[in-house]
């Protein structure tokens, strides 16, 4: 049946989306990974769209971005407001927002009535710069604005030759946040996919070491469902951050500076670094 389900959706996400791997694995691999369920697809879409992504970013003015460095735990920029993408972007979540692609990750996942996102709240790009990191944390379990329960998540990272020694992988950690348990590399046209709920604690706690011209940069989308049946008295909750005794945010002589250093100084600081 799965063989055939395999066959099915790469019909039905023909010239949208590629898949190397059939419906079985990637439901098992969901499943069965560890330290919670998640799956890694590589070059599931296709790489000109991705390309376009990538010029789009490059084009989007300093306004259209939100940079986020008042807290200690995370230093990022997202997207300001998904009203402003333009068609490489619109072309993207014209595919991962069909009923197609939601039918996908359903057979992926076992979660039904799944639901986009047309606001991308917290989501659609993101970049991280050298010297920036987002501590280990769980995300938060309701969408900002529609209370619907966020369910999943999807990064499809956009990184050509990415190293190791960049930094900037995807940590996954265990339920107690004490030990990172699995690692993924952001390279270009890798996608993963993971289960939002608590205590599904990962981030990107270590500092970027990219050259000064390079980012690491993705396309993120969460999706929803209309509560949780198996937990109808969730409570609604943001980020839930890994405690500091667990070693998740690493002190270095970097974060000493900026936790001393007063805000309206690193804001200066941070903008002549990215923008000058």
């Amino acid at each position: 049946m799965r063989g055939n389900l395999t066959l099915e959706y790469s019909n039905l996400l023909a010239g949208k989306a590629t898949l190397t791997r059939s419906i079985e694995d990637l439901h098992s691999g969901y499943g069965n990974s560890k330290p919670f369920p998640h799956v890694v697809i590589d070059n599931m879409f296709s790489e000109e769209v991705l390309d376009s992504l990538l010029s789009e970013m490059a084009r989007m003015r300093r306004d259209q971005w939100s940079s986020i460095e008042q807290d200690t735990r995370e230093r990022t920029a997202r997207m300001r407001s998904a009203a402003e993408m333009g068609a490489a972007g619109n072309e993207l979540v014209g595919i991962v927002h069909s009923a197609a692609f939601l039918y996908f990750l359903t057979e992926i996942t076992g979660i039904e009535q799944l639901l986009p996102d047309p606001y991308l709240q917290g989501a659609g790009y993101a970049q991280m710069r050298r010297g920036d990191y987002f501590n280990v944390h769980a995300d938060r379990n309701v969408a900002y604005e529609t209370g619907l329960t966020r369910r999943l998540a999807m990064i499809i990272f956009l990184n050509k030759s990415w190293t190791p020694q960049y930094h900037g992988q995807l940590e996954l950690w265990s339920h107690d946040g004490k030990r990172c348990e699995a690692r993924i590399d952001p390279l270009f046209n890798r996608t993963v996919l993971f289960e939002v709920a608590y205590p599904n604690f990962h981030g990107v706690p270590v500092p970027l070491e990219c050259p000064a011209d390079r980012m690491r940069q993705s396309f993120i989308t969460y999706y929803h469902t209309v509560g949780v049946k198996e937990k109808p008295h969730q409570k609604p909750h943001s980020s839930i951050f890994a405690p500091r005794y667990y070693g998740t945010n690493r002190v270095t002589f970097k974060s000493i500076v900026r936790d001393v250093t007063p805000p309206f100084i690193a804001r200066a600081i941070r903008r002549f670094t990215k923008f000058g």
